[in-house]
């Protein structure tokens, strides 16, 4: 992150890295992963199970305040393409690389790039993006205050509910590329695949990159569920599993101009307050990178 990036924020003075977190790092001899969250952390006191009626009101009102939050930062970046993958790969690493090509890609036809706004699979994303003087976004849950966004952001964004951070990543996309990555990576996969599965989405493109990863789930997909019938092969159609960038470009592009019928730009309303919420503020230098699909 840099001088440069616009931040929204909602705790101005986060907490230590969760203790769950911690021990296992400890165990591991690795220091705390990146976006875990903080130690007792709002949602986490949400999920604990019933509180006093007058409580539970107070936190009503605080994930609407996060929701508010949300479509005020994102209303007006225009389309978004999100990239999911792991906060761990550094930048030798060929997924990092493939990642970055892909933010490039998605940069230079017109998307605004959304990640979760780490270090590893979403800073070659947003780092791609910046390559070609596109928009690129992070969006995350409040973060341990000794760590930080990766600095190839336009902005930056905090969720006290993990879950609706969930919502803005999908809301504003017109297309999901995922990198390989952990348990958070697989489950932002099948949330995208459930979604489009049962038509609360409408067929986005769900593009999973770096097969060799990818391969035994997609051989589970194919060779277990679906003969167990709890899938339809036409489930499994709906996903590309490529390395090719050409490829994922073609099929990103093919849904954007035929199928969803972009673009559409919103107007700031001044009564809503957003007269100053009309793009992520660039770079000094760089281009205002507008879709032009």
């Amino acid at each position: 992150m840099t001088d440069e990036t616009h931040e929204i924020r909602p705790e101005p003075h986060p907490g230590p890295a969760p203790n769950v977190e911690k021990e296992a790092a400890a165990q591991s001899g690795e220091p705390p992963r990146w976006g875990k969250g903080t130690e007792r952390a709002e949602d986490g006191r949400f999920l604990e199970g019933p509180h006093t009626r007058t409580s539970e009101l107070a936190r009503l009102l605080r994930i609407g305040a996060d929701f508010v939050r949300g479509f005020r930062a994102l209303h007006f970046v225009g389309p978004c393409a999100t990239v999911f993958g792991s906060a761990r790969f550094p930048e030798s690493h060929r997924y990092y690389e493939l990642g970055r090509e892909m933010g490039r890609r998605l940069g230079r036809a017109g998307f605004t790039v959304l990640t979760g706004g780490g270090p590893g699979i979403m800073e070659a994303a947003n780092r791609g993006a910046r390559d070609v003087e596109g928009k690129s976004i992070g969006l995350n849950i409040v973060l341990p205050s000794e760590q930080k966004p990766n600095p190839y952001l336009d902005r930056w964004v905090e969720f006290r509910y993990f879950f609706v951070r969930k919502v803005m990543l999908v809301k504003y996309s017109y297309a999901f590329v995922v990198l390989p990555g952990g348990f958070g990576t697989m489950d932002e996969v099948f949330e995208c695949a459930t979604l489009i599965q049962t038509g609360k989405i409408r067929n986005f493109p769900l593009v999973l990159m770096g097969t060799d990863y990818w391969q035994p789930l997609r051989e589970f997909l194919l060779h277990r569920m679906v003969p167990e019938k709890t899938i339809l092969p036409a489930d499994v159609d709906r996903i590309l599993f490529t390395d090719s960038p050409d490829e994922a470009m073609d099929r990103i592009m093919s849904a954007a101009t035929q199928e969803l019928g972009l673009v559409w730009e919103a107007k700031s309303r001044w009564y809503f307050g957003e007269s100053g919420l009309k793009k992520p503020v660039p770079t000094p230098g760089k281009a205002d990178a507008r879709a032009t699909l």
